[in-house]
Order: structure tokens, then sequence, then C-alpha cells
């Protein structure tokens, strides 16, 4: 399900692009990812278990559409402005589906289509953004570690410590990113 499109111009939001890069691309960088399926209760045990091995004690809800979120039109575009956060971005969709867009380590755009039952976790420092797909709607799980915080940082952010921290273990081989797949 986890797909990754390397993007060719700065605004392309069509989901068919050309060099369709691997899961590896993403862990590269720091995205985590799991598949659960949010019908079915099994997944609510693996659920379960992610957030007690991650941390994520605050969990609420986000749906993005017309008519569900308020100022949809100004969210959404917030949503597409490039920025970074100084905590981990994690979503677990439950409907629907979306494109993130997060930058590789050449800062190239690799944009990853989220749908139903997709679950990642973007580290922070990274920059990225979010946009709809096709489909204009998507239901999604926001997680947290300890009390929400939801604040971007737009680009450029480089003195910012975190994103350095996340430069500085994006570029050190020795340092590493922890990644996974599951």
């Amino acid at each position: 399900h986890f797909e990754l499109f390397s993007k060719t111009e700065p605004g392309d939001l069509n989901p068919l692009f050309r060099n369709t890069r691997c899961l590896e691309a993403g862990l590269e960088i720091g995205v985590l990812y799991w598949h659960l399926d949010p019908k079915k209760s099994e997944s609510e045990e693996e659920l379960a278990k992610i957030r007690k091995d991650r941390g994520y004690n605050y969990m609420d809800y986000l749906d993005i559409c017309p008519g569900k979120l308020a100022n949809f039109e100004e969210k959404l575009k917030n949503f597409f402005t490039e920025h970074m956060h100084a905590d981990e971005e994690i979503r677990y969709c439950l409907e629907g589906g979306g494109y993130f867009d997060v930058r590789d380590k050449d800062d190239k755009w690799v944009r990853i289509w989220i749908k139903e039952g997709d679950m990642i976790v973007l580290p922070a420092g990274i920059y990225h953004r979010f946009t709809l797909d096709a489909a204009n709607h998507v239901k999604l799980m926001r997680l947290f570690l300890g009390e929400p915080v939801w604040t971007a940082h737009n680009r450029p952010q480089e003195d910012h410590p975190v994103r350095q921290e996340y430069v500085k273990r994006l570029t050190d081989d020795n340092a590493g990113l922890a990644l996974a797949a599951h």
C-alpha cells in the first residue's frame, strides 16, 4: 500500500509520476510506515501496541473535506505550505486518502500516497507538506507524544535546533535514523 513517487515539478499534483521509488526511499529519510485495517478488531490491538511502544498517549481525529473542516480552503492551503514540526507527525488514515510530500537527502520532493489503513510517522525536522488526493476527503487519526502540539514552522528553518538534529542524523553515517517498516 505504501507508495512513493519522485516529483519532477514543484507544483505537480498528478499522482501518476515517472520514476516510482521504493519503500527504502522513505526509510532512508526516517519515515516510518505500518499498514493496519481500520475495519478489523485485530488492528486495534496492533495500534494499541504501536501507541504503547512509541509513547503516543494522545489521540484525536481530523476530517479534511469541504463541509466538515471549518475554513477548508485556507487550511488545505496551509497544509500544502512547506513546513516542519519540532515533533513527529503521526497520522493513521481511516478513510479516503492524501499525499505527504517530503524532502529527500538531495532536497527533492518525494510523494507518499496514504490511503485507508496506512499509518506513517514523519520525523521531527523533516520538511513536508500535505494535500488531498482526487477523492478530496481524508479522515485521519492524529497521534501525539504528550500534549498535542501542532506548530508548523514554515521553511526556511535551517537554524531550528530540531531541523539541525534531523539533518545531522540524515547525513551522519554513524548516527543514522531509527527506521522500520511494519
